[in-house]
């Protein structure tokens, strides 16, 4: 509940009454400061008026005033530049580590907030804030889903930048990294990015004009060459072992094939990715120059991938990384591009955003099914409604 007191007062949801410390001064709040989710006070640089003087510094939130002992506050020097301390309950005088008797206000939390907050934690309706999308404007809603993708699209680059550092600058890698992972899908995904990662690329493009030997090498890090279906494989599989003097082979129970699609089992994929690797269609400088739809497409010629897949390996493989290089060369033009291109793609399709679609929300293109999926995950699936502008309209309602 003190998540809910940090709302009110982020959002100078105040009473009418004159707002007073506890020692009777009045207290003016002119600017609320910025919230802080790490360590460290709540909010930083508020500006509070309190019987006549502004004062420039943090704010503190506690349920009961007595939390700031509880939690060691009296003995941090952190909170010495405290300036006021916000509390549902005064129960206790509170000091900083310096010795400065700290002001407290009692803001207490409106009845019609905690009534609608409540409603938000407790019902099994998906989604929760139903009720209040179809009152929204159309800016409200296209302003609260760019925010959204815009959050998505950055979270999956770093993902991105954090491989590229672990390949030492190899964008090739990075790259052949994220595509495996989607070629995996939800099902496989971890599992094919530890293949990727333990993959001995360098070895590979020493035989890459030899698709048997590159799918040998997939299939032996994979630990699949035992399979009755690739024994053909094992001599050049010791072949390639001893002579890039590779270590052991992928445990193979890693690789899960309960309740898929023939076409989608591991080794399917691993040979399709053998054959994009062995024809140069997915190499990195080609795929971040392809300008459209169209030219990405054609990067899985030869592939039996039906044109939703195509869509979907764009969408969370060359979107992601095209964004991600613009981050790490401070491109504002190619990270446009990025966005530009999922606005050009048709939107997914689940379950989940049909639902959204009857609560009145378009989802028209790859941009707006990006931004709900991460509506969903970040914000639905973690209670995280104080922190979403759904929410926020939700929780005005009186």
């Amino acid at each position: 509940m003190e998540q809910l007191l940090h709302y009110v007062w982020k959002h100078r949801i105040f009473p009418l009454q004159p707002l007073l410390t506890t020692d009777g001064r009045s207290v003016e709040v002119i600017d609320a400061g910025l919230h802080n989710n790490d360590a460290g006070p709540d909010f930083f640089n508020a500006k509070v008026r309190i019987d006549g003087v502004l004062w420039v510094g943090n704010v503190e939130i506690h349920l009961r005033a007595s939390d700031w002992m509880r939690h060691n506050h009296h003995t941090d020097a952190t909170y010495n530049n405290v300036v006021l301390h916000v509390v549902e309950q005064a129960d206790a005088e509170v000091n900083t580590a310096d010795g400065k008797t700290l002001p407290t206000l009692v803001l207490p939390i409106p009845e019609a907030v905690e009534r609608n907050y409540t409603q938000l934690q407790m019902t099994d309706d998906y989604p929760r804030c139903w009720a209040i999308i179809p009152q929204l404007s159309q800016f409200a809603c296209h302003s609260w889903l760019s925010s959204l993708l815009h959050e998505r699209i950055a979270q999956r680059a770093r993902r991105c930048l954090e491989w590229l550092h672990q390949n030492d600058g190899d964008w090739e890698h990075t790259l052949f990294i994220a595509l495996s992972r989607n070629f995996g899908f939800s099902v496989n995904g971890d599992a094919f990015e530890l293949w990727a990662k333990r993959l001995p690329l360098y070895a590979a493009a020493k035989q890459r004009d030899n698709l048997f030997q590159i799918e040998t090498l997939f299939l032996g890090v994979a630990g699949m060459i035992d399979d009755e279906h690739f024994g053909k494989h094992q001599k050049e599989w010791n072949y390639l072992k001893h002579k890039f003097q590779l270590t052991e082979p992928a445990d193979k129970a890693r690789w899960r094939y309960l309740r898929l699609r023939p076409q989608n089992f591991p080794h399917v994929r691993i040979l399709q990715l053998a054959r994009l690797y062995h024809q140069r269609s997915a190499d990195f400088s080609r795929l971040m120059q392809c300008a459209s739809r169209e030219e990405l497409h054609s990067a899985f010629n030869g592939l039996p991938l039906s044109i939703a897949t195509r869509d979907l390996l764009i969408i969370n493989t060359i979107c992601p990384m095209l964004f991600a290089h613009g981050l790490e060369h401070a491109d504002m033009q190619e990270q446009e591009r990025a966005l530009t291109l999922l606005e050009s793609l048709p939107a997914e399709r689940n379950h989940i955003l049909t639902l959204w679609k009857r609560c009145g929300i378009g989802v028209d293109t790859a941009a707006d099914s990006q931004a709900l999926i991460q509506l969903k995950r970040e914000y639905c699936d973690r209670y995280n409604c104080l922190r979403c502008r759904f929410g926020y309209e939700y929780m005005k309602r009186t």
